[in-house]
């Protein structure tokens, strides 16, 4: 394996479609990014925004495993400069074969690539070089499996090089060596219980394969999407310092990414909330750069922000939450999570149906369910966290909010653990809150019967979740001492279409809802 003193990458790009915005060099596909245009926007991540890293994903999409020879073709001049596996990498995102059961045996397929990535780049440079050294393998649950794909490449894709083929031939006699002899496996750690068991999930892995430096994938997004924003905030910091204890326990440097999107609800890390998330989660070595960064901010904001990332990062040392406030917080979120999957399992028909106007941005495979690589929430099949955030954005109430009544319920003391492990809760309330439209929400509760009937909804249960959500709202309003609602301009601009989409969509004017629906969109700078 690497040494301590190998590159990590800083500023991971990825594939993820809530930008609002049509980058120009999509203009030609519709503002849909799919196959070439994939290739050109990783060379744009590298050479113009100087992200180090690029996510090249298989996970719920088609996968172009030529992706280094095309792009040391079509970008030659820069790459002969900045040299493939020594300070910009691709590192392949693949299915979970224990989750996406149909995608399985695209596994092999990407993990077959990575020692031809290795023979192209090698070529072209002259020298032995490895654009591909890591694999995220997403949805992980325990040390095992990231032992699987660890044997999975070393004994099935590179050991497959002292296989004989008769007499003194080997496989590596006739096709070459292959390189990397090893990949690192990064673990995608996304649901609660692993969140809250990631020092145990790592030090499987590390027993076992004695790295001496050691690549974990933290998701913040999903965790929003399946538990609320405070519950997301609070298992990435639990997660963060179980990940500095397991670094005590076994000497092991743990290097953390953090999976961010630029609204409050998933992570908050866009060009103009720099300093909030930099003292927000302590310790971070990489953080992805997602689409809406990159498109719907101004360029020079966003090259500016990314440089700042590049210089920054790691910012601080990991830091562990007392024991003492892991029990409180805790309790916290078991009182947190079951109201947030009540409101979310109510609602579920009309967040789909806001989310059907959301446009596409990234191709995808369509999976099981009615949405594209859908999600389940309490049983409830849900549109991704990107659609779901974008549904409650544009009907006036904010995904920050779902849920937040079950505060009332918290104890002094687990209150004041949460805020104090939730350090810029306020002001990622404060910045929500500008978004909150209670003309819009006015209208849905006084026209509850016509968009019950619009979403096939019950019409008492649609009712029912909007008094939840007023109840919400004024949570937040109190416990925070925060007023909701337009701040600014542009907020207000923000109401204006926002409740003109709700307007239209009452009244069956589809394409007048989608256009205010993306105007929204550019105001707040993301779709979800």
């Amino acid at each position: 394996m690497a040494d301590e003193k190998r590159f990590i990458p800083k500023t991971m790009t990825t594939q993820h479609p809530d930008n609002a915005n049509t980058p120009p060099w999509a203009s030609s596909t519709n503002g849909v990014i799919e196959g070439e245009t994939e290739l050109d926007e990783a060379y744009i991540a590298f050479s113009k925004l100087a992200c180090t890293e690029v996510m090249w994903d298989s996970e719920g999409k088609d996968v172009d495993t030529n992706v280094v020879r095309k792009l040391l073709s079509k970008y030659s001049d820069y790459f002969v400069e900045n040299v493939f596996g020594d300070r910009i990498f691709l590192t392949y995102r693949i299915p979970n074969p224990l989750v996406e059961k149909a995608e399985r045996k695209i596994v092999t397929q990407t993990l077959q690539s990575i020692p031809l990535q290795a023979d192209v780049a090698s070529a072209f440079y002259q020298k032995e070089t490895v654009p591909v050294s890591s694999v995220i393998l997403p949805f992980t649950t325990k040390g095992a499996e990231l032992l699987w794909l660890d044997r999975c490449y070393g004994k099935a894709i590179a050991g497959i090089e002292d296989v004989s083929l008769g007499g003194t031939m080997k496989v590596k006699d006739w096709v070459g060596s292959f390189m990397p002899k090893k990949v690192d496996a990064i673990p995608l750690v996304e649901d609660a219980v692993s969140l809250m068991s990631i020092d145990r999930i790592v030090h499987e892995y590390v027993k076992a394969v004695k790295p001496q430096v050691m690549r974990v994938f933290i998701a913040r997004s999903d965790p929003a999407l399946n538990y609320g924003l405070i519950t997301a905030v609070l298992l990435s910091k639990v997660a963060l310092g179980k990940l500095l204890s397991i670094q005590k326990q076994t000497g092991v440097k743990m290097n953390p990414i953090l999976g961010v999107g630029t609204m409050p609800f998933r992570g908050h890390l866009n060009p103009e909330n720099l300093d909030n998330f930099l003292s927000e989660y302590k310790g971070l070595s990489t953080v992805t750069i997602q689409s809406a960064f990159r498109y719907d901010y101004p360029a020079d904001a966003a090259e500016r922000g990314i440089a700042r990332l590049n210089q920054e990062l790691p910012n601080g040392e990991l830091q562990e939450i007392a024991e003492e406030d892991v029990a409180l917080v805790d309790g916290a979120m078991k009182k947190l999570i079951p109201v947030f999957q009540s409101r979310v399992e109510i609602l579920a028909p009309f967040i789909n149906y806001v989310a059907s106007f959301i446009p596409t941005r990234r191709a995808r495979k369509l999976h099981i369910g009615l949405f594209g690589y859908s999600r389940r929430v309490k049983g409830v099949t849900m549109p991704r966290a990107i659609p779901f955030a974008a549904a409650f954005y544009s009907v006036g109430i904010p995904p920050e909010f779902i849920g937040a009544q079950a505060l009332r319920s918290l104890t002094d003391r687990e209150f004041d653990a949460v805020k104090r492990s939730y350090k810029c809760i306020q002001y990622d309330y404060r910045m929500a809150g500008s978004l909150v439209s209670w003309e819009t929400v006015h209208l849905l509760v006084d026209k509850y019967d016509v968009m019950a009937k619009i979403t096939q909804m019950n019409r008492e249960k649609l009712k029912t979740a909007l008094r939840y959500v007023m109840a919400d709202l004024s949570t937040i309003e109190e416990t925070l001492s925060l007023p909701l609602g337009p701040s600014d301009n542009r907020s207000k601009k923000h109401e204006n279409f926002v409740n003109t989409f709700m307007m239209s969509a009452m009244d069956g004017e589809r394409s007048s809802a989608s256009n205010a629906f993306i105007e929204a969109a550019k105001l707040r700078r993301c779709l979800g």
